[in-house]
């Protein structure tokens, strides 16, 4: 009785780890895909949705 609560600890333990990693590949695949560039501009929008800075208002800053 004790060898199949061992066996039933590990199993649980080793499907624990590989939910854990399946998880935690799956968030990392998420943020590369949220963070890589786009293939092309967005205009005068930003990826983020902000508007970017212009070179003129970057002057005038001084």
């Amino acid at each position: 009785m004790k060898k199949l609560l061992a066996l039933a600890v590990i199993a649980g333990g080793v499907l624990f780890v590989i939910k854990r990693n399946k998880a935690a590949k799956a968030e990392a695949d998420l943020w590369r895909e949220a963070t890589a560039p786009t293939e092309r501009p967005l205009g005068s929008v930003s990826a983020n949705g902000s508007a970017p800075a212009k070179a003129a208002d970057a002057s005038r800053n001084n």
